[in-house]
């Protein structure tokens, strides 16, 4: 039985796929264990991925990962080369807004409208709620617009107007600034949340022990091969590091306390949010 993997998550032009296509195909013949990339594009749901029994390497948000049962099968965890990660598997949410707006911190763009991709996404949701909980002033917006789906969705509707400020994955951001720079250069970040783990590559749970081991011991020497140099270089990858599931679980606790803070939850109401003071209680 083969296996597949995928980088959608982090595949954020045509270049950066085939560098991440490339590590994976470095990967099977590493460990033996064969993979086949699978290209699952939006707008193909990621939870239609992630329930696949034959996942192999396979990014997933760390939101869905704490929760799923059966839980996949951790393999090991990106650490993002720019130095703001400081060597750790973590990345966090970037506020962007159009680079020509007048806003210059997250406050003021209060009482306008704020963009969310999709319910299970910690950088485009959960880490949103959370931060805005978090906040003394308890930052309030009139509209809540989504879900976006996608960090490039929310991309466009920041450039073109759709929104004042979107939620950007800070690896999805920096790979963007490393191979789209224009585009990225019409972006400005506002604030960040805090960093909290990174989505990790996974694999079934039906995949044997033996089987992830060996992908798991593949993944985690990927920095000491030369001859991937350049493919780390293009993914903006350090290493791979060991993770652990339950460093995942704090991220179910935010959603807690974005909900006792009366944060509005637009992807449980399955519409656009409008007015926050009816949805604060």
């Amino acid at each position: 039985m083969g296996f597949v993997a995928n980088a959608r998550m982090y595949a954020v032009t045509p270049q950066v796929q085939a560098a991440w296509q490339e590590l994976f195909a470095w990967v099977a013949r590493r460990s033996g264990v064969p993979l086949r990339y699978l290209d699952h594009a939006a707008p193909a749901p990621l939870e239609a991925l992630w329930a696949r029994p034959d996942l192999g390497a396979v990014f997933m948000c760390g939101f869905p990962f704490a929760s799923a049962q059966p839980q996949p099968r951790l393999l090991a965890a990106p650490v993002p080369s720019p130095p703001r990660y400081r060597g750790q598997a973590t990345y966090c949410t970037d506020f962007v807004v159009r680079a020509d707006r007048p806003f210059r911190s997250l406050a003021d763009t209060f009482g306008g409208r704020i963009g969310w991709t999709v319910g299970h996404s910690q950088s485009g949701y959960n880490a949103v709620r959370h931060h805005l909980a978090e906040l003394e002033s308890g930052g309030r917006y009139a509209t809540w617009v989504g879900p976006l789906v996608t960090p490039r969705r929310v991309i466009d509707a920041v450039i073109d107007g759709m929104i004042d400020v979107g939620p950007l994955d800070s690896y999805v951001h920096d790979l963007l600034r490393q191979h789209d720079p224009q585009r990225a250069a019409q972006l400005r970040v506002v604030d960040s949340t805090t960093m909290t783990p990174i989505p990790p590559l996974v694999a079934a749970a039906a995949l044997d022990e033996v089987a992830a081991m060996r992908l798991r011991e593949a993944l985690l020497c990927c920095h000491e091969a030369p001859e991937l140099a350049r493919t780390r270089d293009a993914v903006l990858l350090a290493r791979f590091a060991l993770a652990d599931p339950g460093d995942y679980q704090m991220l179910q606790s935010w959603e807690q306390q974005a909900d006792a803070a009366g944060v509005p939850a637009p992807a449980a109401s399955g519409r656009r949010i409008g007015d926050q003071s009816s949805e604060a209680d």
